[in-house]
């Protein structure tokens, strides 16, 4: 069984036709790169990204779809190279409440919010964690919805992610990103250390095939097929 982050439009998002099941650019070309392999994913939605970490420590899911790198986690999965996407991470705040913004020390005496579990790079963890009041919640629909009521004063979310959810709902209006993102961070397929899926073999022919998929451009074809099919969506 595989699973990723539910919250995270265009790449991973419940598929409405069957909400057990994840769609989006991330199941598709995991597919495309095991179907070659003989072998077939069954891509799950199980809950919150928080909860499919913690699957992922105890080995009780056999692969991520999806995740940053951080110190902690490589203490419990085995991360699968070249990244599938890089992703900026976006400060995004209420329109006409933009504040200036070049560099983390800025956001303090702000309170941001964000998901449960997020990451958005090993120093940006660390710098937070010691100096920013940061709320985590379990949808960041709900994030979005602090910072509308004045609650929170920022969102921290990916710049995709934000741009296509907020254009689904038709909220794009409301919402703005800061010009300049937090951070960068590569997203990557992860094993489970304790998964009985995780072989040298595997995670190398993985690899090969990522690597040939992301070179032609496959990832860019299929984030065009899966924003439109996400904004579409009612």
């Amino acid at each position: 069984m595989v699973s990723g982050n539910s919250e995270y439009p265009p790449l991973l998002w419940r598929d409405p036709t069957n909400p057990e099941q994840l769609t989006g650019v991330v199941p598709a070309l995991l597919q495309e790169i095991l179907q070659p392999l003989g072998l077939s994913a069954d891509i799950r939605h199980i809950g919150s990204w928080a909860r499919v970490q913690r699957l992922a420590q105890d080995g009780n899911i056999d692969m991520v779809a999806g995740a940053f790198m951080t110190r902690e986690r490589f203490g419990y999965m085995d991360y699968i190279l070249p990244p599938i996407i890089q992703l900026p991470t976006a400060i995004w705040v209420p329109k006409g409440q933009a504040f200036l913004y070049r560099h983390w020390p800025d956001l303090l005496g702000k309170t941001g919010s964000t998901l449960i579990g997020n990451s958005f790079g090993q120093n940006f963890d660390r710098y937070a964690q010691q100096n920013l009041t940061i709320e985590s919640v379990r949808s960041i629909d709900q994030s979005f919805l602090m910072a509308k009521a004045g609650r929170v004063d920022y969102v921290l979310y990916e710049l995709l992610q934000g741009q296509v959810k907020l254009a689904r709902e038709g909220r794009s209006d409301e919402f703005e990103p800061l010009e300049k993102s937090i951070s960068t961070e590569g997203l990557f397929f992860t094993f489970p250390k304790k998964s009985a899926c995780n072989s040298f073999e595997l995670r190398e022919q993985i690899a090969d095939r990522l690597y040939s998929l992301v070179n032609r451009g496959r990832v860019n074809e299929l984030l065009d097929e899966y924003t439109a099919r996400y904004i579409a969506e009612k």
